[in-house]
């Protein structure tokens, strides 16, 4: 059986692209937050990093499209993604977009 997100406070929301090419960005969350939510309109995998020089691959978790995933974080730290992998009878061609929700 799956687990079910407490109610908690969602804050501002920025959109990464998903691409074939890994994108990493800033997560800027605001003093305080130490949780996001990713949701994507399509299939990818996600990282959640310590620097901007490490990027996602497709060993990541997979966040398939129109599905959410919590995440910890702490100030400082990045996202980074990349389209889904073509394995396990998934094959992923669209771009999209990813959101990141701060979540206190």
């Amino acid at each position: 059986m799956g687990s079910v997100q407490s109610s908690a406070r969602l804050g501002r929301t920025q959109v990464i692209q998903v691409t074939g090419t890994t994108a990493t960005a800033p997560l800027g969350v605001t003093t305080g937050v130490n949780q996001i939510r990713l949701a994507a309109n399509t299939h990818c995998h996600v990282s959640v990093v310590d620097s901007s020089a490490t990027a996602a691959t497709t060993a990541d978790p997979f966040l398939p499209a129109n599905w959410e995933m919590y995440a910890t974080v702490t100030k400082g730290q990045f996202v980074s993604s990349i389209l889904g992998s073509s394995s396990g009878g998934v094959n992923i061609e669209l771009n999209g977009s990813l959101w990141v929700t701060e979540v206190t």
